[in-house]
């Protein structure tokens, strides 16, 4: 080898590849794939920024081009791909893509449907407001510069990034052997965090997500879960679900459609469109008639209409669980730490952050300080020189040349070379009273400017001040609103114990729809007065149940068919007196035609108790509170009923109650609960009253719930008759009267047993309701028709009563 003047090297393959592969890999990891922690931006976007700065295309100025734009960064900072910059630049001014938009677009940026951007040579672009954030006193020397590509120019090494843009904007590489994700934020939030580290630099991640919820994405959507928020904070890996937000409408003629108005961060919606038609297709999602996509300029919406008989709860999970309406977004926060690769958990990326600040309001300070300096140095020439304004006159008349002069001055007066040719440059109408008076005060202000930042620089807390200041500044200018809402997953936390136990008033209407309001919403009234309008409903609709309850209680809704849910009485929206509350199908996976007959609240004290149930064709049960426990979302059956019967009503017992039973023709038979057995759940019960012609039981009460029988029918009449003038009976008898039913009172609506210090609700078939206290209510004989309690129009009828315990308010 030596005879051909070594120019054959003999190298082993495998040693040359590991060797090319490790420079390719670091130069891949370290200039083109990985963010720095610093100001949390690739090369490829410092470039752009800084390359738009350089061009002077600031907010206040014109759009330019994109291709100049692609252009001068390829040509004087990153040669690569064209396309691969305009496509880094695109997504930075996409507000579905970057959360903080850094580059303002005008023109065809593509669009959440995965469309592509117009071509470089149709688009405009110049920076945004907040990319200036991340530039500001770029001038001032606070980053070092290194030499570009051929060494021709120099370029920033980091931008001084006043805002933690990797976590505000996030990121998104994939390197070789390590990939980054890391989520964008709210810019307020993580604002926050930091002031925080500053404030207390022991905080520990778990003090910082008090400020920094989770990640905020820019298209919005949900995130469930908050623990798998924390175990990525923690960790710097982890992954988060993102669900689409959804909700029910109710259609016409019975019929539902499902709404989707937000998706997750980077699901291509023309995409998910087309796999929902595919599952609809491969028959995978049963149920839905017609799908389309409504979205405009206002907003996103795509429309799933379903069939009639289809359960839109059921639809709408086999929709999060089949298509990428609920999509895993994975967090692994990897970024350059003084150019080596490093998984960071929240509190290591803020820390470094700010240690960059620190650097940067350094660095700045100490450029402010040697050119106030400089100049303090000039002024104090100046004033020499105005102080002996004659002699400097006569020596520079005096001398041949400026060099002459300059030497003269220097010697004479004791001045530096700056500042002798600084009075050579003054004009002469810096002679002038006003403009010396000028001087002098510029000196004064340089002084007190040079004392302040020598200062800053000997004080990291007055340093530490100055970022304080400055980045609440930016907060204050460009923060906004969270997007993305954080809930907590099933089984993650008892959110009773977040909620104060309150006194509550339940509302559900006949056509379903259901609100939460604080029970002191209706203030009573006295007897035979017009009530306040409960509630705005649809035309025809009217308040079915009342419950008075509390937030921590637990509700069982049961419904006509004989099933049950149950529902965390918190869960329910909260409402306005005449809003109309949410559609029950919101909440509850109901079949078609299937309604809610009766609602009861639950408290832990309950555990060992009864649920008598009982039918519209008078049959009753008798079932153990505990059956009732694990009751999933589909619901539960709780009593086997007969093709022509419904559940009318269910209490709450301790299994030595006295049963009273009230049929709408004025019938009611009083029995000891203990003739009927316990059954189980699926059980059909046993006949608790024989009933005459097509009458129905309209109530179920316990003897013991009250002292008197409150009565009320459907034209507003009603009367109290004491209890004891309802004898016991043995079960499954015709019973005994116990109302005078004519034409000016109309069927019973109602019956509740009351004591004197009760109130009680009345509403009718227009949603009005009426507070009244039941020691207002005459007591009359068994077989009376009592007085008018409720005034009532033509065609409107008492539809429902309610009882409140006045001992519990």
């Amino acid at each position: 080898m030596e005879e051909n003047n070594n120019k054959i090297i003999p190298v082993e393959i495998a040693e040359e590849m590991k060797n090319s592969y490790i420079d390719y890999a670091m130069s891949v990891i370290a200039g083109r794939a990985l963010p720095d922690v610093r100001d949390g931006l690739k090369p490829v976007h410092r470039r752009i920024l800084y390359s738009m700065s350089e061009l002077n295309l600031t907010p206040d100025k014109p759009y330019r081009k994109s291709a100049r734009i692609v252009g001068d960064v390829l040509g004087k900072y990153h040669p690569h791909g064209d396309t691969a910059v305009y496509f880094a630049m695109v997504r930075m001014a996409q507000d579905f893509s970057t959360r903080g938009l850094l580059v303002d677009g005008h023109g065809n940026f593509g669009s959440v449907d995965g469309d592509s951007p117009a071509a470089m040579r149709y688009t405009e672009a110049k920076m945004s407001k907040l990319s200036l954030e991340l530039l500001r006193d770029i001038d001032k020397e606070t980053v070092d510069f290194v030499p570009n590509f051929d060494e021709s120019l120099k370029e920033p090494s980091v931008l001084p990034s006043r805002f933690p843009n990797l976590l505000v904007n996030g990121s998104n590489g994939i390197a070789v052997g390590m990939a980054t994700s890391v989520p964008p934020h709210n810019l307020g939030e993580v604002i926050d965090a930091t002031i925080q580290l500053i404030d207390n630099p022991e905080c520990t991640v778990e003090d910082l997500m008090k400020n920094i919820q989770g990640p905020d994405f820019p298209t919005s959507a949900i995130i469930m879960g908050k623990e798998s928020i924390a175990d990525a904070y923690r960790t710097g890996r982890g992954k988060v679900k993102v669900r689409a937000r959804a909700y029910i409408e109710e259609l016409a003629k019975g019929r539902q459609q499902i709404v989707v108005t937000e998706i997750p961060y980077q699901v291509n919606k023309a995409k998910l469109v087309e796999r929902i038609a595919e599952l609809v297709k491969d028959k995978k999602l049963e149920g839905i008639s017609d799908l389309r996509d409504e979205s405009n300029r206002q907003g996103m919406r795509i429309v799933i209409e379903l069939k009639r008989d289809a359960n839109a709860n059921i639809v709408l999970n086999n929709l999060y669980k089949h298509s990428q309406m609920e999509d895993t977004f994975s967090i692994i926060m990897l970024a350059l730490v003084n150019g080596v690769p490093r998984v960071l958990n929240l509190k290591q990326i803020l820390y470094y952050y700010l240690e960059h600040q620190k650097d940067v309001v350094t660095r700045r300070t100490k450029f402010d300080l040697n050119k106030a300096e400089a100049r303090a140095h000039i002024l104090e020439g100046l004033k020499i020189a105005l102080d002996n304004i004659d002699a400097v006159i006569s020596l520079i008349r005096a001398s041949k040349t400026t060099q002459e002069a300059k030497a003269g001055l220097i010697e004479k007066f004791n001045l530096s070379d700056v500042q002798a040719q600084a009075i050579l440059d003054m004009r002469l109408q810096r002679l002038t009273g006003l403009e010396r008076d000028k001087i002098e005060a510029e000196y004064q202000e340089l002084l007190k400017k040079i004392e302040r930042l020598r200062a800053i620089l000997a004080d990291e807390k007055l340093l530490l001040n100055v970022i304080k200041k400055e980045i609440l500044e930016i907060k204050e200018k460009y923060a906004d609103e969270r997007r993305t809402e954080i809930r907590h997953a099933e089984g993650e936390i008892d959110m009773r114990d977040l909620i104060s136990d309150e006194e509550i008033t339940i509302t559900l209407t006949h056509f379903g729809y259901i609100k939460r309001l604080p029970s002191d919403t209706y203030k009573s009234q006295k007897r035979g007065g017009r009530g306040v309008a409960a509630l705005t409903t649809r035309e025809e609709d009217f308040i079915k149940e009342l419950v008075t309850t509390t937030t921590h209680s637990r509700l069982l809704f049961f419904t006509n068919r004989g099933r049950v849910f149950r529902l965390d009485a918190f869960e329910v929206p909260e409402g306005k007196r005449q809003s109309k509350g949410t559609a029950i199908v919101n909440l509850l996976q109901l079949a078609p035609n299937e309604k809610i007959a009766t609602l009861i609240a639950i408290d832990a004290k309950d555990e060992d108790k009864y649920l008598l149930l009982a039918t519209k064709k008078g049959i009753v049960k008798k079932t153990k509170r505990e059956e009732f426990k694990n009751i999933n979302k589909s619901g539960l059956i709780a009593i086997g009923l007969r093709a022509d019967d419904e559940l009318i009503d269910v209490k709450l017992t301790d299994g030595n109650k006295e049963v009273l039973l009230v049929t709408k023709d004025g019938m009611s038979i009083r029995f000891d609960e203990n003739d009927i057995r316990h059954m189980g759940r699926t059980a059909m019960g046993v006949k608790g009253i024989t009933l005459s012609g097509d009458d129905e039981v309209v109530s179920m009460n316990l003897s013991d719930e009250g002292t008197d029988l409150l009565v009320v029918s459907e034209n507003g009449l009603g009367k109290r008759t004491d209890i004891t003038e309802y004898r016991s009976q043995i079960r499954a008898g015709k019973g005994i009267k116990t109302y005078n039913n004519s034409e000016k009172t109309g069927k019973i609506v109602g019956a509740e047993m009351v004591n004197e210090d009760d109130e009680i609700m009345i509403i009718n078939s227009d949603g009005v309701l009426i507070r009244l206290r039941v020691a207002d209510i005459s007591i009359f004989g068994r077989v009376t028709s009592g007085v008018k309690l409720m005034k009532t129009d033509d065609e409107v009828n008492v539809v429902s009563i309610a009882k409140i315990n006045m001992e519990e308010e």
